[in-house]
């Protein structure tokens, strides 16, 4: 992606309002596909921002996990994650800062890691609010501007 998005933009598209469809637990069931469990789920945003969430789970693994969310910033078709919610599978390093860690974690996207030439999404921080993939979509709606429809029962023992 040639242009950089500012720090102000990335909230911009985080504070988007987001209506889950009313279906949206079937979308976000993961499938079996070449040795991974994955599945997507497109939504537009209410000015018109097209975001995509993402579900990945390694088969072997169930701490081997992210939810993303990710959009199309206007005039581009390349996804450009911005947040990304990781199991706790392996070790993360943050580049700039040098900091380390080994846990679940939440990576960001920030406009000072994308003038460095690394991942957009690069730097993360270590979180204890949840423990599981169901976990990670209930953080990321709670946190990236989503609604769950007017018309959703919750089930008991509810799992996104």
């Amino acid at each position: 992606m040639a242009d950089i998005l500012t720090d102000a933009e990335i909230l911009d598209c985080l504070n988007e309002p987001k209506v889950l469809p009313d279906n949206y637990r079937s979308k976000v069931t993961v499938r079996p596909k070449r040795g991974h469990k994955e599945r997507e789920l497109e939504i537009m945003g209410e000015a018109g921002t097209r975001f995509v969430i993402v579900l990945r789970q390694a088969i072997p693994n169930p701490l081997d996990f992210s939810v993303i969310l990710g959009c199309f910033p206007k005039g581009t078709n390349q996804l450009f994650r911005l947040r990304r919610f990781n199991g706790k599978s392996h070790e993360h390093t943050n580049k700039i800062e040098g900091t380390r860690f080994y846990d679940f974690h939440i990576h960001q996207a920030t406009q000072r890691y994308q003038e460095s030439g690394l991942r957009e999404d690069a730097f993360a921080e270590p979180t204890n609010r949840y423990q599981d993939l169901h976990g990670a979509l209930r953080c990321l709606i709670e946190d990236c501007g989503f609604r769950i429809p007017d018309n959703h029962q919750p089930e008991l023992f509810e799992t996104p």
